[in-house]
């Protein structure tokens, strides 16, 4: 071994072992160049500074949180924004001051996809990926504004290459790759019960991704900001990979953002009902903040207005506009920045350390940690919500069948297709049920919104029923 490497390897054992995780190097002997070379690389990418406070958090019992002033979200209504405010978002797009920025580090393994869950063929007629249909919008949006959008696409360490490689092999769906820029989020180990560093492999640690609060951290390390300096962008437009209703780049959202000089602002959409499983725009002891639906009391959770309707109905869909000026003070310094981390009970594979074996646990072993990017809510000056239609931008795809799945996705966005076909005259044949029969799909480059669609010639034809129709 290079003397270089032995005084790597010296000074991480000794990191490691001063955090009580010396187990990590359990089959260093066996290990040949190679393989010391790769755990070596894995165990650079922890914080050590902060691995004992990681550790103690893994393994403590007390999950309360503390008691707060909960109230509800304040929260602009899509109706009330003017014209005035529209324009402004327009003009931002106009100079390319917004970036689409999308945090697609996930595997489309639980859908049936072998490989990044952008992959994913969705839309209900021509079977188009998550990613080009973002492609398709933000290539629409440029031709309507005049712009040339920068994309930023965070992956994982899993599936960085495979990502790059998709977009290669499709020619970068029409885009510039110039303007695509890819960069990989940070990893976090997962833990036993006792606060110890799990292995995946003798030579890997247990590493998954740390969550969609590290995108602020990556793109620090990355050198994302820098290159948004470099190339005019003041504004972030951050969304998930798996919403293909999600409106990449808004100009009456971003026009919103801007005029209320805010450093993050969220969308979100009314609850479906009082419990529903997910994050609660609220005001934590009077700042702007998410709680997720198993932290928020079922008492507040079923609370009424005078006037009958739900007090708590604000629905996080994981859409945010943040300045980069923003991420930058955050980052600034980033040995000492982190978001609160996240504690989750998972199923990880591991080796066992006295017979050195790998083990497949059929119930959760670990304990891994994530952070979340709306825990940069309380951390921003000032912050705007605005709620939108959930029937027209948010129908999440995590499963493959039932609730928030491909069918239930497909079905959404022919839904909407079909009612933006109505809108602009469109006979649209209907089942008894009042549902559209047949399936429908509207490209971005065709219509961006329902208004778009009204300025579009319409074919003489009509339209059969259980027909499929696409409109590209």
């Amino acid at each position: 071994m290079p003397a270089s490497e032995r005084s790597r390897a010296e000074r991480l054992r000794s990191s490691y072992q001063a955090a009580g995780q010396g187990q990590v190097f359990t089959f260093w002997e066996s290990l040949d160049e190679r393989e010391r070379s790769e755990l070596l690389d894995d165990l650079e990418g922890v914080n050590t500074a902060e691995l004992s406070a990681l550790s103690a958090m893994a393994a403590s019992t007390d999950h309360r949180h503390p008691t707060a002033e909960i109230e509800p979200a304040e929260v602009v209504s899509w109706q009330d924004v003017s014209n005035e405010t529209i324009e402004l978002g327009r003009q931002a797009l106009a100079k390319g001051s917004v970036a689409a920025l999308t945090v697609a580090g996930g595997q489309g393994t639980r859908l049936g996809l072998d490989g990044p869950k952008g992959a994913l063929p969705i839309s209900p007629v021509r079977g188009k990926t998550l990613f080009q249909l973002f492609a398709e919008f933000i290539a629409a949006t440029d031709r309507r504004y005049g712009c040339a959008t920068t994309w930023y696409v965070m992956t994982s360490p899993a599936n960085d290459a495979q990502t790059r490689a998709f977009f290669a092999a499709n020619q970068y769906f029409g885009l510039s790759s110039e303007r695509i820029r890819f960069f990989k989020q940070g990893v976090m180990p997962a833990f036993d019960p006792g606060g110890k560093i799990l292995l995946d492999q003798p030579h890997r640690l247990a590493l998954s991704p740390d969550g969609h609060g590290g995108t602020l951290l990556a793109l620090a390390h990355g050198g994302m900001l820098a290159d948004m300096v470099a190339r005019g962008v003041e504004q972030i437009s951050y969304f998930q990979v798996d919403n293909p209703l999600v409106a990449c780049l808004d100009p009456a959202f971003i026009g919103l953002h801007v005029s209320a000089g805010a450093e993050m602002s969220s969308k979100s959409v009314p609850k479906a009902d009082d419990l529903e499983k997910v994050g609660n725009f609220v005001r934590v002891n009077g700042k702007a903040a998410v709680i997720e639906y198993s932290d928020l009391p079922p008492t507040l959770g079923h609370a009424k207005n005078p006037d009958g309707t739900r007090r708590f109905n604000a629905a996080n869909i994981a859409v945010h506009l943040l300045s980069r000026r923003f991420v930058e003070r955050l980052t600034e310094n980033p040995a000492s920045f982190a978001l609160p981390w996240h504690r989750a009970e998972k199923k990880v594979p591991y080796m066992d350390l006295s017979s050195g074996r790998r083990v497949h646990p059929e119930r959760p072993n670990a304990i891994k940690l994530e952070s979340f990017i709306f825990d940069a809510l309380p951390l921003a000056n000032r912050t705007v919500t605005l709620e939108t239609s959930r029937e027209e931008e948010f129908s999440p795809v995590k499963n493959p069948t039932g609730v928030d799945s491909i069918e239930t996705a497909q079905r959404d966005m022919s839904r909407r297709a079909a009612r933006w076909m109505a809108s602009a005259g469109y006979a649209i044949p209907r089942r008894a049920d009042g549902e559209p029969d047949g399936r429908f799909e509207i490209s971005p480059l065709v219509a961006l919104d329902a208004t778009q669609l009204t300025e579009q010639p319409r074919p003489a034809r009509s339209i059969s029923a259980g027909e499929s129709v696409y409109l590209g």
